[in-house]
Formats: structure tokens, C-alpha cells, sequence
């Protein structure tokens, strides 16, 4: 145990960290981070008994940088393979964002056997999108326009979403951390262009509403009312309707990235959900 790499059929090496023993808890991370925006949750989890598992998408961190199959099915496919090659059973899932959507068509394609419980924490479904059955979704030029600011700078383009929006840190009287800033620049940065190109289209797209209508293990659902990335009346709350045995959190004032911001309090109502 520590971290390690396995090989997909498609020849992908998808990094993973392991450690501990006890029910094991798999974390699944938002674009364009890493295994380690998991960090808080890891240390935290692995003090409580429970064996901790995060692993770098196909594209980012210190996987493999690929060209293609950057998309819902392929990480769905490759969080498979992992819970197989490890054998994991009775495990629960914990995404974030993109990872949010990673672990419903996980679950809903593959998992239902081996999982236990799921945690969505600003998590991208049902859908982003707008469209004539999601009027309320977020319009396709906003993501054009993350597109296009990929493509001609994407070292600042993260510079500027990590320092304005996904933290909040734009809002009056908010404090920034640098060391925060700085460490989702990193990680972002650690990845393949390509693929976070490809994966914009991937979690603003993807329609995860017959997935999580066939999910029905336990699910904690939380989400910041002042989340500019994913706006959580369009998120959260239809996740929560669609999903069978769904309890939903919303934290008042809580920005995207609040499993970093407010980790304490993150942490401290995924234990309870948990042991419930």
C-alpha cells in the first residue's frame, strides 16, 4: 500500500494512492485537479479507521496524458478497473465536481455490488448544460468560452479560476490563501492539455439523469448556495430529487472548492452520513 499505477485495457496508467485498512473510501476528484485536492479528506479518513483510496482521471495528475477517451464512459470504465485490481467491496464513493459525475455513471454502469454509499460534493449532475429539457442550465458559450481560454493560455486561465470563482476568493471581504491558489495551479498544470480540453465537454454535457435514477444506495448530496462554478439549484437539488435514498446539505455562503475551504465541516458531515 502507498501509491501505485494500474494499466487500463487501453494501455492507460491511471495513479492511485492506498492507505490503510478498514471500509475503504474512494475519492474521485474535479477537473483539472488531482488525487491530492484530496488531501484534507485523505488524512482525515485515514485517521478515522477507514481505508483511503484517490487516483489521478486519465489525463491529469501523474496518469497517463491521453488523447483520447477523455470522457464520462472511459472514467467510468477506468474507476472499474480500479475498484476490481484492488477488490473492493462495501466501498464508498466520494466525488467532487467532475467526480461527482465520474461516481454516478461508475456506480449506475458497474459499482452497484460494491458499493455501499456515495457523497456528491458540488457535483456536476444531473446536467450542465442548458437545453430545451434543462432550461436553466448553464449556456453552451460559457464553456466555449473555458474552451477558448484553454487553448491560448491555460497556465493563466487557471491562475484566474482558482484565484476569482472556485474558492470564492472574488467575493467582498473574502481572504484568499495563496498556498491554496498556488496548489490548484500545480495540479492542474500536472495534466495533459488535450484532456482537459476534451473534459470540459465531458462534465458540462453528460446527462447522468437515467444514472442516478437507477442508483438507490444511501447518498449525501452537499453543495454551496454560492457556488459559481456549478450553480446548485440546477445541481444538488435535481440530484437529490433523482436519486432514491438521497439526502441533500446546503451550505449557506459555501463556494465550489469547499471540501478545501471548509474541510472541518466538509469532513466532519461525511462521518456522520457514514456512520448513519
Amino acid at each position: 500500500m502507498g501509491s501505485s499505477t494500474i494499466t487500463t485495457k487501453d494501455g492507460v496508467e491511471i495513479f492511485y494512492k492506498d492507505w490503510g485498512k478498514g471500509q475503504p473510501i474512494v475519492f474521485s476528484h474535479g477537473w483539472p485537479l488531482s488525487a491530492d485536492d484530496w488531501d484534507a479528506q485523505m488524512l482525515f479518513f485515514l485517521s478515522k479507521g477507514y481505508r483511503v483510496i484517490a487516483h489521478d482521471r486519465r489525463g491529469h495528475g501523474r496518469s497517463t496524458q491521453t488523447e483520447d477517451g477523455n470522457d464520462m464512459e472511459h472514467y467510468a470504465d477506468d474507476l472499474a478497473a480500479l475498484t476490481e485490481k484492488l477488490d473492493l467491496h462495501d466501498a464508498i464513493h466520494v466525488g467532487h465536481s467532475t467526480g461527482g459525475g465520474e461516481v454516478v455513471h461508475y456506480v449506475a454502469k458497474h459499482g452497484m455490488k460494491r458499493t455501499a454509499k456515495i457523497v456528491l460534493i458540488s457535483a456536476v449532475p444531473p446536467i450542465m448544460v442548458k437545453t430545451k429539457d434543462n432550461p436553466d442550465g448553464t449556456p453552451l458559450e460559457v464553456f466555449d468560452g473555458f474552451r477558448e481560454a484553454l487553448a491560448a493560455n491555460r497556465a493563466q486561465f487557471y491562475v484566474d479560476v482558482a484565484s476569482g470563482p472556485f474558492y470564492g476568493f472574488n467575493r467582498p471581504g473574502a481572504k484568499p490563501s495563496q498556498g491554496i491558489i498556488d496548489n490548484w495551479w500545480r495540479q492542474g498544470m500536472m495534466g495533459g492539455t488535450k484532456a482537459h480540453y476534451d473534459c470540459i465537454k465531458a462534465f458540462s454535457e453528460t446527462d447522468f439523469t437515467e444514472d442516478l435514477k437507477k442508483i438507490d444506495k444511501p447518498a449525501l448530496v452537499l453543495h454551496g448556495d454560492d457556488d459559481q462554478v456549478v450553480p446548485y439549484k440546477d445541481a444538488g437539488v435535481l440530484s437529490a430529487k433523482l436519486l432514491k435514498n438521497a439526502t441533500l446539505k446546503i451550505y449557506p455562503g459555501f463556494p465550489h472548492g469547499a471540501l478545501t475551504t471548509h474541510h472541518d465541516v466538509i469532513n466532519k458531515d461525511i462521518l456522520e452520513f457514514l456512520k448513519s
